[in-house]
């Protein structure tokens, strides 16, 4: 059964953290990789909405780490994105693609850092996430954490030997460009 939105209940279920209803559910055979009209399966569902119980039961069970959406997230991109760090070290320790772009090219690091998540960041270069992968734009993640004024992030970046003269595929500019132009001090100062 599906509702209006391509949703099934092992979907609720996972989006909504009722482990115990997942579990009956997946016991009595539900299809851990339907899709809902966005093209998100239960997994990504649990990842994006941070159910590391649920989350853990759908992998253990054999749902598929690389699952798209229809922006191309894969749960990771979603748990990195919602800034769930726990969901994300589970995904990881899975075998999760710490390289898959989504529909902007952005892996779950540049995700991360755009919207300043400092713990999950961390956790993702840590793992070996590629510091200089470029979006559509070609903005690197450092380039993403510069032009959205997250210090915090801009500094890990940098610890961790980022790339500070990478340019854009737009308009050719750095991120202290970026940062400048953006009138972000503390972020100028760092680069």
């Amino acid at each position: 059964a599906r509702d209006d939105n391509g949703r099934t209940p092992l979907s609720w279920a996972a989006a909504s953290v009722h482990e115990a209803v997942v579990n009956l559910l997946v016991d009595n055979h539900a299809d851990l990789e339907t899709k809902s009209n966005y093209s998100q399966t239960p997994l990504s569902w649990a990842a994006e909405n941070g159910h590391e119980a649920v989350v853990k039961l759908l992998v253990d069970k054999g749902a598929d780490l690389e699952a798209k959406s229809n922006y191309s997230r894969t749960p990771l991109s979603w748990a990195a994105v919602k800034n769930h760090e726990t969901v994300v070290k589970q995904l990881i320790d899975k075998g999760a693609d710490l390289e898959a772009k989504d529909a902007n090219s952005q892996t779950p690091l540049s995700r991360a850092a755009e919207n300043g998540h400092e713990a999950v960041v961390k956790l993702l270069v840590d793992k070996g996430a590629h510091l200089e992968a470029k979006n559509f734009n070609g903005r690197t993640p450092l380039l993403q954490a510069a032009v959205n004024n997250h210090e915090a992030v801009v500094k890990q970046l940098i610890d961790k030997g980022a790339d500070l003269e990478a340019k854009d595929n737009i308009y050719r500019q750095t991120p202290l460009s970026w940062a400048v132009a953006s009138g972000h001090e503390a972020v100028v100062k760092l680069l």
